[in-house]
């Protein structure tokens, strides 16, 4: 049985995570998630929509995922790999030749797949504020009008 593992936040879950899970999956016949924890998320400077379990439960209904483990910390993934047997270990493209991956070669056999084009968590969230901002503009009375 070949494993798969990859690492994310998967917050407001798009056709991207889905594509990405889908072909990850398609590397292997297991596929562990690792889904960074609120905690690690904070320590990354990064805030998630949805909670760690709502989270872990979105990405449990998906049929390409075998596993959902927490992600806690930037050094667990040798752990991971060594406690979960993994064969082939997964990143987005964006991360290709970083040296916070590479290291990983040394225990499995690591890809990585590039990102779907045109859609990505942090573009959602500039297209909802965006959204919001026009909605409130919306609500403000012309100077002379009266409120009603």
């Amino acid at each position: 049985m070949k494993r798969v593992l990859t690492y994310g936040t998967f917050d407001l879950l798009h056709y991207g995570h889905i594509r990405l899970l889908k072909r990850a999956k398609e590397l292997g016949d297991y596929l562990i998630v690792a889904l960074s924890t609120d905690e690690f998320n904070s320590i990354k400077g990064k805030k998630a929509y949805h909670s760690y379990e709502t989270r872990k439960k979105m990405l449990e209904a998906i049929r390409y995922v075998d596993l959902v483990i927490p992600e806690e910390n930037w050094e667990q993934k040798i752990n991971d790999i060594k406690e979960y047997k993994v064969d082939i270990t997964v990143m987005g493209g964006d991360w290709k030749g970083s040296d916070k991956f590479e290291y990983l070669r040394n225990y499995c056999e690591l890809i990585y797949l590039d990102r779907t084009e045109g859609i990505s968590t942090t573009q959602i969230k500039k297209a909802l504020k965006l959204q919001d901002a026009v909605n409130g503009l919306e609500q403000i009375p012309e100077p002379g009008s009266k409120k009603t």
